[in-house]
């Protein structure tokens, strides 16, 4: 609670600051103490068009893991800085109807050339002149921190990242710091963290991020959870139990309109004894919760695709491949009811299992699924896997790394923290309730 207070008070200041300066004397002086954020370093990106490609780009970013021990500190480290950067004044707004064009001096290069400098994507002597290569890696490197695709181009999404206050950037440091201090998990030497946010998984083995890969997380109005589990084993072509919410609502809504629906996407329904029933028997107005099971085998159509990976958790969540791996090409990746889809999952699965069964490598796992039988591998050594949410954290190498609030969790966190402070605060001038606030 304290360092709450110390980082909202650091923020009530900058807002007061940021209104009484110019962005344009603070950005010259905030370059010149040296107290920028560091910037990040992408990689040029590699053709994305395979699983394997995908997570290879994705690992080429960086080797810094999103999660570590050291993760809480170092958000703290990234507050204090940017509540600097909000006493000397922030950041320039850049116009809506700013126009950039690669060798052509635009009216508005030099006031972008001082945005990026003022968060340290842009090296202090590089502050005027045209939009020419040094300014498009700059432009490139603010990208890769906010999660967009490092392009160099003036996107209307990269100008909406550039353009956000940083009053709202410490905030999201701040909410990412609260939610991490109410987690306990067991870093170990190989471990497994999916950031939803960031819609990234990273397999972390000592402190390394060694395998990373795009994921497919929950709808906004369906949200993945944040949680700490073991993963305990790998399922080779498993079936899918649909879970009852899924049967009562979609399922019940495919058959009214199609009561072929389960022959062709090879479901089956069955009693509390696991005996096969007839669909045409089933109430399917989905006006009660379903007193039956329905299940997909396993093969192509599976919507589990050809991976799942068993983590138990009291939400009944898991990782698993998908039949729709087309939609990991997309940067918009929160399509899941819960569930975390994982591109190139295979190989993660061949990760997992190679420190006590390696004889299970990537070819035969792939052997193994082209035979179409089940088969369920458990992991001598369960493997920690955390699911975070963080929109903004700062790695070792002291990259500042932004992601949008995409369940709108922030502001909610943040909302309820003032509301504690405020009761501990009229708790220690009340003599019944002092107490409480020591």
């Amino acid at each position: 609670m304290r360092r709450m207070t110390l980082i909202a008070i650091a923020t009530m200041l900058a807002t007061t600051s940021a209104f009484a300066q110019g962005a344009g004397t603070a950005g010259t002086d905030m370059a010149e103490s040296g107290a920028a954020p560091h910037p990040v370093k992408p990689a040029k990106p590699a053709a994305a068009s395979t699983p394997e490609s995908r997570s290879a780009a994705a690992l080429a970013l960086s080797h810094e893991p999103t999660f570590d021990e050291g993760t809480a500190q170092r958000i703290k480290e990234a507050a204090l800085s940017y509540s600097d950067l909000a006493v000397r004044g922030g950041w320039p707004v850049i116009p809506a109807e700013a126009k950039f064009a690669s060798g052509i001096q635009g009216p508005h290069d030099d006031l972008l050339r001082q945005r990026l400098l003022i968060s340290g994507d842009l090296d202090p002597d590089k502050t005027s002149g045209a939009y020419d290569d040094v300014l498009a890696e700059s432009v490139k490197r603010f990208q890769a921190r906010h999660g967009l695709a490092p392009t160099g181009t003036m996107t209307p999404r990269t100008l909406a990242a550039l353009n956000v206050p940083v009053q709202k950037r410490i905030k999201q440091l701040e909410a990412s710091l609260e939610r991490l201090e109410t987690m306990n998990f067991a870093f170990g030497q190989r471990y497994v963290v999916v950031n939803l946010p960031a819609a990234f998984a990273e397999a972390v083995e000592n402190d390394h991020v060694v395998r990373r890969y795009r994921v497919i997380v929950g709808k906004t109005e369906k949200p993945s959870p944040t949680l700490t589990a073991e993963i305990t084993s790998v399922n080779l072509n498993p079936t899918w139990t649909v879970p009852s919410s899924i049967a009562k609502t979609e399922i019940s809504a495919h058959m009214r309109k199609d009561p072929g629906y389960l022959s062709r996407m090879h479901m089956e329904v069955l009693d509390a004894h696991e005996a096969p029933i007839d669909p045409r028997s089933v109430d399917w107005s989905g006006a009660r919760t379903p007193n039956f099971t329905v299940r997909q085998q396993n093969g192509g159509w599976n919507a589990l695709g050809a991976v799942k990976i068993d983590m138990p958790n009291p939400y009944s969540v898991y990782m698993h491949d998908t039949n729709q791996r087309n939609l990991f090409s997309d940067d918009y990746r929160f399509d899941s009811h819960g569930c975390s889809r994982v591109d190139n999952v295979r190989d993660l699965a061949a990760w997992l299992l190679s420190e006590e069964m390696p004889k299970w490598n990537r070819a035969a796992i792939d052997a193994a699924i082209a035979t179409g039988q089940r088969e369920d591998i458990a992991l001598p050594k369960k493997v920690p896997v955390a699911w975070i949410y963080l929109t903004g954290w700062m790695t070792k190498d002291q990259t500042v790394q932004f992601r949008n609030d995409i369940y709108d969790q922030d502001e909610q966190l943040l909302e309820a923290t003032a509301e504690e402070a405020a009761f501990f605060s009229q708790a220690a001038n009340h003599p019944l309730t002092a107490h409480l606030a020591q």
